[in-house]
């Protein structure tokens, strides 16, 4: 099975052989493309954007719902891929907030973080929108204290802040929470009363027992536990937060966010238990869900869940960061656990198009369409721009920096010339709000465009016509109905619901002909002083457009990521390593025709 998993995991997913095969299955990329909702709460600081984090998926009757934070509904899907938002009918909160759902009774739970008596709301059919409330008022955890009130000794902090939500197979449900840089996450099981739901909502919930510390932070063993951009601010104490717990093999994952939200390192880690309170014990290839490069950067705060055909996902937070510290959005990728309960969550490639399986993924089995990125630093034209926000910002790879037309009306255009002809497969708009002026809702915050497509940059035709679209996609990935040869890509604008057009990048997506990179040379792997810190250095590949550190326990266990484009230096500082821990690392290149085989492999010795 390792051999399987080794194999499937270090070369790439041959390219699809035909052009039907294109559009053949469900397609998605990163960011997931969901109407991100305007926030409200900087209405008093005049900051605008659109945002989406902490996103709780769960696969209810044949239908995946997703809850987020900041968000006055949810979304459903019937294949992960497209995305309907849905307005409920009773929706006793101003907006969700880091929330927690939980299948149980044939019943879909929801509860959102709060620091005091709030609903706890059920739904039978989701997909209407209706809700009921189980308990108008759900009790506070014993011995939590008011907001704003001292906390006194025996006493925690008000809350649950950042709930996890959890049944076990004999019925009982578990509460978790916590969201601090001081205080550890907590723990306590809860009765819902789930067979005694006639004596009404206000008995339908109590506490058995009390509540059980469970697990903190260790940044000092952990590198990638501590705070800043690659892990590097020692003067802020990292937050342990987004509480999240699966069961496999009779082995229970608590899962937690860290160090921080702000930045391109958080992320998610796990510590696994025999018992649903603990104790519970840190395991050695953390973090788990980790996306520090590329252009969907973090993955930490999410959920983890079995889909269709038994299949494994794990949803993240990503970071944008422009506007507003929490400016953020959703990252969606393939998860499990290996034979002997390693778990993992596989970034690789993360914000490139994937397939949505149709089957049961065997060990291994790779999810990546292998459509490459055609539009890194290509040059690009726009029909107009303001100063320092050209149209060169919309080929970086970078969020948080984007192309401003001088209007937002019709007829802007922004046009991406590829270099020479290639086989485009999908693209991806990916909006930035630039001096929105936005809050909440409203109709016309829709999103209207056409992408054209083009072989010599005069004759044009239609590749995605969203005219008449109805909603609102601050990440527009649109896969062709058919693979076509092309070199010019050209957006052509009809409306935001924004003051501004801004464009953070016009991705393109497929292949330029011709075999894959050579592989790199991996020059050296050697651990710090510091043993959390490691410098990896390998020789550049003529041609390549990035490539990928991979590490990870084994060989064949490389689950890291850490993606770098060809114009960064070919030296990079790991940071986010656990001390006393045996790391084996190696690389691969990519550029537009495919993905190179890896490196030898070189051992990082505890």
């Amino acid at each position: 099975m390792l051999a399987v998993l080794l194999l499937v995991l270090t070369v790439p997913q041959a390219r699809a052989s035909a052009d039907h095969e294109a559009s053949a299955r469900p397609t998605y990329a990163n960011p997931v493309d969901v109407d991100y909702r305007y926030n409200y709460e900087q209405m008093n600081e005049g900051i605008s954007y659109r945002t989406g984090a902490d996103p709780a998926v769960v696969y209810f009757k044949g239908v995946y719902y997703l809850f987020q934070t900041l968000a006055d509904g949810y979304w459903r899907s019937t294949d992960l891929a497209h995305w309907t938002f849905v307005k409920p009918d009773k929706w006793p909160f101003d907006s969700e907030v880091a929330p927690a759902t939980l299948v149980a009774d044939g019943k879909l739970f929801l509860m959102r973080a709060t620091m005091r008596p709030e609903p706890l709301l059920y739904s039978t059919d989701p997909k209407s929108g209706h809700w009921d409330f189980w308990s108008r008022w759900l009790p506070m955890v014993p011995k939590t204290t008011w907001p704003g009130k001292p906390i006194l000794p025996g006493r925690l902090p008000s809350g649950p802040w950042d709930p996890g939500l959890f049944q076990d197979d004999d019925g009982k449900v578990y509460l978790y929470w916590g969201s601090s840089n001081v205080h550890p996450l907590y723990g306590i099981e809860m009765n819902l009363a789930l067979d005694k739901a006639a004596e009404g909502e206000g008995k339908r919930i109590t506490y058995p027992g009390e509540p059980v510390t469970l697990i903190k932070l260790h940044p000092d063993e952990h590198g990638w536990e501590r705070f800043g951009r690659d892990h590097s601010d020692t003067t802020i104490a990292p937050f342990i937060e987004g509480a999240w717990m699966n069961k496999h093999g009779g082995r229970y994952y608590l899962q937690y966010a860290a160090p921080g939200t702000e930045y391109n390192v958080y992320a998610t880690g796990v510590y696994t238990s025999d018992k649903p309170l603990g104790p519970f014990h840190y395991a050695p290839y953390n973090p788990i869900g980790y996306k520090p490069g590329g252009f969907t950067q973090g993955a930490g705060h999410g959920s983890t869940f079995q889909g269709a055909h038994g299949n494994w996902w794990n949803t993240g937070t990503s970071w944008i960061g422009t506007n507003w510290t929490f400016e953020r959005r959703i990252g969606l990728y393939p998860a499990g656990f290996t034979a002997d309960g390693q778990m993992w969550v596989n970034t690789r490639f993360g914000d490139f198009p994937h397939y949505v399986p149709d089957h049961k993924l065997q060990p291994g089995e790779s999810t990546f369409t292998g459509w490459m990125l055609l539009s890194y630093r290509k040059h690009a034209t726009a029909s107009s721009q303001i100063a320092d926000h050209g149209p060169a910002l919309a080929t970086d790879e970078n969020p948080r920096t984007f192309w401003v037309a001088a209007k937002n009306a019709p007829g802007q255009t922004l046009t991406v010339d590829l270099g020479g002809p290639r086989t485009v497969r999908a693209v991806q708009v990916n909006y930035a709000d630039y001096k929105a002026g936005r809050y909440g809702d409203a109709p016309d915050i829709v999103t209207r465009f056409r992408l054209l497509g083009s072989v010599d940059g005069t004759h044009w035709h239609t590749l995605a016509d969203l005219s008449k679209s109805q909603r609102g996609r601050a990440d527009a990935y649109l896969p062709l109905k058919r693979a076509q040869t092309l070199r010019y890509i050209r957006y052509v604008h009809i409306h935001v619901g924004s003051k501004h057009l801004a464009i953070a990048d016009l991705r393109v997506f497929g292949n330029e002909a011709g075999p894959p990179p050579s592989p790199p040379v991996l020059v050296s792997a050697k651990r710090l002083v510091d043993a959390r810190v490691a410098q990896i250095t390998w020789k550049p590949v003529p041609g390549a457009v990035g490539y990928n550190l991979r590490w990870g326990l084994a060989r064949d266990r490389l689950f890291e990521t850490y993606q770098r484009f060809a114009d960064q230096p070919t030296t990079l500082k790991l940071t986010s390593l656990n001390k006393g821990v045996r790391y084996v690392v190696a690389v691969e290149a990519f550029d537009e025709r495919g993905v190179s085989r890896l490196s030898k492999t070189m051992v990082l010795k505890p």
